[in-house]
Parts: structure tokens; sequence; C-alpha cells
């Protein structure tokens, strides 16, 4: 009888491969990692992300309503693309479920305070009566309002995330966007010098 003969029958274990596919998960993860802390480290305030739709018109889209919100007995409106024509507005991407979108709104409420902008929500994968129970608790800063349900326009219009905030000059192009929640001193500090160039026309 052969030797290796032998060894197939002598009852012992046979060596395997190791399974490549059982790393592919950490591979992936360790990879994200470090993009991560490059863009935190090297890569600079995260806030910061390019977005491919700065200086380039607001996509055409098209929102209703919020169902059954309303201002002084009014319906308040939904909007569209041609709603951003000849005015500045800074459009908010926000959420009742969004716990950074309760945290900013009162930046949303001083936003609304200035009269050279009107001030636009865009209500993300919300339901209405949480949008109405959010707004009606902490107040309603908008001019208008279109709920999202889907969650398209905001796809279209490049968003990473709720809450995200939009500066868009009097022909309907997207000038600047702010990811994540205002605070005080970035609001201060970074969005509003911001939205000044866009209202000096620089």
């Amino acid at each position: 009888m052969s030797a290796s003969h032998f060894e197939a029958d002598s009852g012992k274990p046979q060596k395997r491969g190791f399974p490549v596919l059982v790393l592919l998960p950490l591979v992936v993860f360790t990879g994200l990692a470090a993009l991560f802390l490059f863009q935190l480290t090297l890569g600079g305030d995260p806030k910061k992300i390019p977005s491919a739709l700065i200086n380039k018109p607001a996509p055409e889209f098209a929102l209703g309503p919020v169902e059954g919100l309303t201002r002084d007995g009014n319906g308040i409106p939904g909007f569209s693309r041609e709603d951003l024509l000849g005015k500045i507005s800074v459009v908010n991407v926000f959420a009742s479920w969004c716990v950074p979108c309760r945290q900013e709104h009162p930046i949303m409420e001083e936003l609304g305070t200035l009269d050279d902008i009107q001030l636009i929500g865009i209500n993300y994968k919300d339901k209405p009566e949480n949008a109405r129970r959010f707004l009606g608790s902490l107040g309603n800063p908008y001019d208008l309002i279109g709920a999202d349900d889907a969650g398209r326009a905001a796809i279209e219009w490049g968003v990473y995330g709720v809450p995200e905030t939009f500066v868009v000059d009097e022909k309907g192009m997207i000038r600047y966007k702010f990811i994540g929640p205002l605070s005080p001193s970035t609001y201060k500090d970074t969005f509003l010098p911001e939205l000044k160039k866009v209202m000096d026309g620089a």
C-alpha cells in the first residue's frame, strides 16, 4: 500500500485552503474606515464635501405641500424650481425624526426672520402628522414646504442625509451647501458669510 493511500485512509482531517471570502467584510470595513479617517485628518472639514450641483441650476422638481399644514388658517404651499427664481432662497432639508434637525431649528427660526431671503423646507421621508407636530411644537419658520415622501427630490439635490441646507441665488443656481446641523458657531462663522456672498452678488 502506498504512503499516499495510507495518509488518505488514516482518518486525519485533510488541510483545506483558508476561505478568503471570510476576510472580505473586514477588508471593506477597514477601507471605509481609512477613507473616513483621511477625510477627518488630511481631507479637512467633512462638512465641505464637494457637491456636483454647486454653481449649477437647481434640479427640476415639484413637491406638493405637507398635508394639513397651515398657518393662520391658510395651507402652506409646496414648491417647485420656479419658486426659486427671482429671490435668494435658503433650502433646508429636514424631518421630524431627525434629532439634529431639532437641534438646529432655532437657527432656522433666525433665518426665517431675514427679509432678503425666502426660507424653504424639504420635508424628507416624513409622515404628515409627524411633520405637523414637529413644526407645531417648535414653530414654523418656512415660507414654503415641500413634502418629499419618497426622498426622490433629495436625491436630485444630492443630499447625503438630513439636515442639509442650500443657498440658491435669484437665477435658481445652487451656490452653497452645508452638510449637517447648523450650530450657533457654524451659522455665524461659516453659513452667514457664504449667504452674504450670494446676497452681495459675489
